[in-house]
This record gives structure tokens, C-alpha cells and sequence, in this order.
């Protein structure tokens, strides 16, 4: 049986695209492809291992990106300030969320989603112009009618991922101090306590706390100083994965669940990893 301390596979990292101006958003698709998005040149590209990376759709500065329960991919758009769901088949465009309690949201930065199809989006409000915010910063969650609510305010929210029973939601703090805080929630996915997870701020190497993923042992992956930083269950430091470049963000995908895709500024690249990741709800 092979340890859970243990994190890559031996080899490389492998160079996928380069060229970008902000990699970021990436997204598996068990299609056999992976989604990133080029936040400052507002493109959302597809790639297959392999094969160039082709445009696939034209963004207002689009980030973070999850599937909803239908297929959809969610996107989080920073100069729109809003949420968009985009159909990847008839190429439809709606706008999911851009209000939260009857004001504007900020920056939307991150989303993913949870098995009973709401979607969970961090809202970072320090980018914005003091004169132009009307929320703090904060997580929301829009419920599967489309109404969204506070789940927690947080100084600078960015990256976020659920624990395997969805009972712990990760947040990535980008900004001031370097932190990975968890939320804890009740089966509603209402807050019910919350506390510092991971300290980074101890690092002074290249690299924030943002992009956040979890693998099939309950083990934390977290970008940061220095590469992605992994922690077990309990919060213990197990390593760091080193990257050519300072990563931004990264998903689990491939047939197996064991490719790492990582994106970093200018480029996108693929690593292997020894434990599967979590498959996104629905889309296993």
C-alpha cells in the first residue's frame, strides 16, 4: 500500500501551452480534456493532453470554473463582476449570479460545486475601489433555485475546495497574510464554526495561498510559497510539489484522477500524482 505521504510520481514536469497572460481556472472534463481560462486576455481555452490548446469561448475576464450538475461550466467574471453559466454544447450564455442580497458583487474569483448542485464562490472585494463596493468580502453559495446567500465573510477569499463528505469548505486567503482557513458546515452547507488551517505566511518564496483541491485521502492541496503546499486531514504538513513556474491554481484529472494540471502565469503544465483526486459532482 503506498503512503499517503507520499504525493508525485517520478518524472517532470510536462510544458502543455505557454504564452499566456494569467493561467488560471482550470477544470477537468472526463471527456478526455481540460479547461483554463487566460484571465487578462479573456479567453477560456480547451486542451488536450497532447494537442495545442484551441479557444473555445471569449470571457469579461473570466476566472474560476466548476461544473454545475447539467453539464454547464460556471465561471466566475472579474470585470463583469458575476457568474456566468455557459452551455459547452449549444455555446448559451447566462448570467447565474451578480447580486448578493440586493447589491453588486465584487470581483467573483473561485467556484465549485456541491452534490446537491449549489455552488459555493469566494467575492473578494479588495480589487474593487472603495467608492465602487457594495459587499464585503465573503463566500456565497447560490442554492439550486438561484437564490444567493452568505455562507462567511473573509478578509481576501480566493481559492476553495470541499473535504470528501463536503462537511469542510477550504478558503484560500491571498492577501496580507497567507492562510488556508476551513468552514465547517452542517448538511444544509450552513457555517458552523471556522479556524485557521494552514499557515503560510512564515515563507517569504514566490507564491500565494489560491487554487485549492483535495484528493481522495482527504488531503489538502494548496497553492503557496515556493509550489503546492499538501497537508492531511488534520492539518499536518506532508510537502510541497515544486512547479517550473509559481502556480496559481491546478486540478485532478486524466482517466485515472492522477494527473495534476497545474496553471502557472504564463504556462499550463501536467504532472502525475501516486493518489487520485476528487472527481467534481456528477461528473465522475
Amino acid at each position: 500500500m503506498t503512503s499517503p505521504g507520499v504525493i508525485l510520481q517520478s518524472g517532470d514536469a510536462v510544458k502543455l501551452g505557454t504564452g499566456y497572460a494569467f493561467a488560471e481556472g482550470p477544470l477537468w472534463d472526463p471527456q478526455g480534456f481540460f479547461y483554463f481560462a487566460d484571465v487578462r486576455s479573456g479567453l477560456l481555452y480547451r486542451v488536450v493532453p497532447g494537442q495545442a490548446p484551441e479557444v473555445v469561448r471569449k470571457t469579461d475576464n473570466g476566472n474560476g470554473c466548476a461544473f454545475d450538475l447539467q453539464g454547464n461550466i460556471v465561471q466566475c467574471e472579474g470585470a463583469t463582476r458575476r457568474l456566468t453559466r455557459w452551455n459547452p454544447h449549444t455555446g448559451e450564455v447566462a448570467v447565474l449570479a451578480e447580486r448578493a442580497e440586493g447589491r453588486r458583487l465584487n470581483r467573483p474569483n473561485d467556484v465549485v460545486c456541491r452534490s446537491d448542485g449549489s455552488l459555493f464562490f469566494t467575492d473578494p472585494a479588495l480589487r474593487v475601489p472603495v467608492g465602487e463596493r457594495e459587499n464585503e468580502s465573503a463566500v456565497w453559495r447560490v442554492a439550486p433555485d438561484g437564490s444567493v446567500h452568505l455562507v462567511a465573510f473573509c478578509e481576501y477569499p480566493n481559492g476553495l475546495a470541499f473535504s470528501p463528505d463536503e462537511r469542510r469548505l477550504y478558503v484560500a486567503n491571498t492577501r496580507t497574510l497567507k492562510y488556508l482557513q476551513v468552514l465547517d458546515l452542517d448538511a444544509q452547507g450552513e457555517v458552523m464554526g471556522r479556524r485557521i488551517f494552514a499557515d503560510m505566511s512564515h515563507d517569504d518564496a514566490p507564491g500565494v495561498p489560491d487554487g485549492v483541491k483535495v484528493d481522495s485521502l482527504g488531503r489538502v492541496f494548496c497553492t503557496g510559497p515556493g509550489g503546492i503546499w499538501v497537508f492531511s486531514p488534520e492539518g499536518v504538513f506532508i510537502g510541497k510539489i515544486a512547479c517550473p513556474e509559481p502556480a496559481v491554481n491546478f486540478c485532478f484529472g486524466g482517466d485515472d484522477m492522477r494527473s495534476l494540471f497545474v496553471c502557472a502565469h504564463s504556462s499550463v503544465y501536467l504532472l502525475r500524482v501516486v493518489h487520485p483526486g476528487l472527481p467534481q459532482p456528477g461528473r465522475s
